[in-house]
């Protein structure tokens, strides 16, 4: 999408509000907060539940943070919940700050969804929309916002609707993701039995009682020391071949 005539991509004009550690609002020039910790700040604005509308708003609890992230969507929350399973990121932020450019005719803004952190200390800005949803204001915004960045030298990504199959297996292993799901003598054991890939209900069972392995077994899938192969294309099921993941512990 072209930049609107009379819109400033000075770095020195775009700024960004945003809640520092102390609580206090500060507002600063884009190219001033480069190397400012956005994971780590708090929402810029309050995430409201109202009855009759069409969004559902929420809290998830990150195993990347220990520490809940907001979201303002069902299709906000699964993206988080991916996010969350990528064992590049190391840190998140829900509305991070918000991002101002003066469009030639007044001051524009916008609060983008997520700020994440990834383990070489790159840093990606995060907007969820579904294709069909963008409208020309919001594309608008993204374009701005994909320049800031740019400047700021973070990555930029606007990303819809995730496939429906990788979603729902990890949607489920999420459901194991807390450390209380791991058992250290039933890890050992469950290691043992996917020394060779093998399927995952028949190995659960090789390894004890599948009351006590199947929670730790999801977790260290969660963890993606053990992996299986389909995670996009097949939903996990008994049968699931599953292995050791190479490199060792996530």
């Amino acid at each position: 999408m072209a930049v609107p005539s009379g819109v400033s991509l000075s770095g020195s004009c775009v700024e960004l509000s945003y809640v520092d550690a102390v609580r206090q609002r500060r507002r600063r020039p884009l190219l001033d907060c480069v190397t400012a910790r956005f994971e780590d700040v708090s929402p810029v604005r309050p995430f409201r539940w109202s009855r009759g509308e069409r969004h559902f708003a929420g809290w998830y609890w990150a195993a990347t943070t220990g520490q809940h992230v907001g979201f303002e969507s069902w299709l906000e929350r699964d993206r988080l919940v991916l996010m969350d399973f990528d064992p590049e990121v190391v840190g998140i932020a829900s509305q991070p700050f918000w991002l101002h450019w003066h469009d030639g005719e007044k001051e524009r803004r916008h609060a983008p969804d997520f700020f994440v952190r990834r383990g070489d200390g790159s840093a990606v800005v995060v907007d969820v929309r579904a294709d069909e949803r963008v409208e020309p204001k919001d594309a608008e915004a993204f374009e701005m916002t994909r320049l800031a960045c740019t400047q700021a030298g973070w990555g930029f990504e606007r990303v819809g609707v995730p496939a429906a199959v990788l979603l729902a297996n990890v949607r489920w292993l999420s459901r194991y993701r807390h450390p209380r799901c791991l058992n250290g003598r039933v890890s050992v054991r469950l290691r043992e039995a996917f020394a060779t890939p093998g399927p995952l209900m028949a190995r659960a069972s090789a390894a004890g009682d599948r009351l006590a392995t199947l929670p730790v077994l999801f977790h260290l899938l969660w963890l993606q020391q053990l992996t299986v192969e389909e995670m996009a294309i097949e939903l996990l099921g008994p049968r699931t071949i599953v292995r050791l993941a190479d490199g060792g512990a996530r």
